[in-house]
């Protein structure tokens, strides 16, 4: 989630960039979601995956960190589908994912299926019309995984000054739905939280997109942005999206260090939390990090 790093922010890292539950699985409380994750050393709910062609074939141990949901960043981009029998003005993607692989994977349980995006933010903002046709042959098309809900990947900020012309978009989508939201502008989770209750449709979900990844915000800052969009939209409607990356010397992005994310995740206890992304940035040595810190802070050993 990079706005203008590699690419989009959440959109495209390398090139760089919700689902919402049905009410009974998204009614879990707070307490309740903070107990669980204290009892079982649960560091994260899910992982994102951002399609391209040198990433088609995910593969990674994030069950291990308690992930069993994958969030899609998309099924189609700029007009190239990775899913088969889209129409329209999709074509198909030279490496086409192994879905049914995916879906037996621990990981991949549950999978919120993104739809049609850009690699520009620019363009995605102007030409939401196309995506919306384009997002409805992705939605015929769907890939056999158990889908637990669909995310438009059109990523919000308030200096989109006629965001709110997005909602007859968002309307027109198939149920459960999410998008994903940041601050460039700094304007303070209050002040975003009450944008966004102004025209966001309210049964569609939000994803927080935490901006650690680019030193946009400390982690307790992030949390805060969480906890005032909640108070403003729900506790159901609000997950965060954990930046597993840093920033670079003279350019480009790191994976995390355990150090890093550790301290990150530890801070939004309570939330639904998906790393940014699986694929790219944590590794299964990253992932044995993570375990080895909890055990050592917890006495809950790896498995």
């Amino acid at each position: 989630m990079v706005k203008d790093g590699p690419g989009r922010r959440f959109a495209t890292l390398g090139r760089f960039a919700v689902a919402l539950f049905m009410v009974s699985s998204l009614s879990v409380s707070p307490p309740l979601l903070a107990s669980a994750h204290a009892q079982t050393g649960k560091l994260v709910d899910g992982v994102v995956w951002q399609p391209d062609n040198a990433h088609a074939d995910p593969h990674g141990s994030w069950q291990r960190l308690g992930a069993t949901e994958l969030l899609v960043q998309w099924t189609a981009v700029d007009g190239v589908a990775f899913v088969s029998g889209a129409g329209g003005a999709l074509h198909a993607a030279p490496r086409q994912p192994d879905w049914p692989r995916i879906a037996a994977e621990p990981w991949a349980r549950d999978v919120i299926v993104g739809l049609a995006g850009r690699f520009s933010e620019t363009a995605a903002r102007s030409d939401t019309r196309a995506l919306l046709a384009e997002s409805r042959e992705l939605v015929a098309a769907r890939p056999p995984v158990h889908i637990t809900g669909w995310y438009f990947p059109v990523e919000i900020d308030p200096t989109w000054k006629d965001a709110s012309a997005l909602r007859p978009i968002l309307d027109a989508l198939p149920r459960p739905l999410w998008i994903s939201v940041y601050d460039r502008a700094n304007v303070g989770g209050t002040a975003l939280a009450g944008w966004l209750a102004r025209w966001l449709p309210r049964d569609v979900g939000v994803f927080l997109q935490d901006g650690v990844g680019t030193y946009a915000r400390e982690p307790r800052v992030a949390r805060q942005y969480a906890d005032q969009l909640t108070a403003a939209l729900g506790k159901t409607r609000v997950r965060v999206i954990a930046e597993a990356f840093r920033p670079m010397p003279g350019g480009g992005f790191r994976a995390a260090t355990v150090d890093e994310l550790s301290a990150q995740l530890a801070l939004y206890r309570g939330y639904r939390v998906y790393l940014f992304d699986g694929p790219h940035y944590v590794s299964d040595a990253l992932v044995n990090g993570l375990l080895e810190r909890r055990a050592a802070q917890t006495g809950i050993q790896p498995y």
